[in-house]
């Protein structure tokens, strides 16, 4: 006996001539998230097994590169983490190349994950991720960048000395 999922949000699911769904006691909720545990915590609406919320989450990203998540997407709360951590390692990834492309240097690229709690069912989740970064071009035709390097120049003349030569 197979179950027709969707059907009334995925609540009281009947299985084909009008039977319950199979191993469904009369009244109790489908199984929603495989593997999950059924049982409800004190205060909340359902188990993580059975939560309707965590099913239905999707991910995107809101920035103007061009990366994974553009366009909303579910990922399974087990993937959650992993698959924002490769995310945002697009994020960086692309700093990198932005940098070598524009005769620049990463001086900095941090990633900093979220999580949150579902509010029906009490699971911590990732929630989403951020990564910032900071990049120094070199602008040879900048007044102040002639100035420092010539500084720098007069810092290391006869810095280093071959006596032996």
């Amino acid at each position: 006996m197979s179950i027709i999922g969707a059907v009334n949000s995925g609540y009281g699911a009947v299985g084909f001539f009008g039977s319950p769904g199979a191993g469904q006691a009369e009244g109790s909720k489908p199984i929603l998230n495989p593997s999950q545990s059924t049982e409800v915590q004190p205060g909340r609406k359902s188990s993580p097994a059975e939560c309707q919320t965590c099913k239905e989450r999707k991910y995107q990203d809101g920035s103007d590169e061009m990366v994974s998540f553009k366009s909303a997407q579910h990922i399974s709360p087990q993937a959650a983490a992993a698959r924002v951590r490769g995310h945002e390692a697009e994020h960086v990834s692309n700093a990198y190349k932005d940098a070598a492309m524009n005769n620049g240097k990463v001086l900095q690229a941090s990633v900093s994950i979220r999580t949150s709690i579902c509010p029906e069912c009490g699971r911590t989740y990732v929630s989403g991720g951020t990564t910032a970064t900071k990049i120094q071009y070199s602008d040879e035709k900048n007044p102040y960048q002639q100035a420092r390097k010539s500084l720098d120049r007069q810092g290391t003349v006869g810095a280093n000395v071959d006596l032996a030569g």
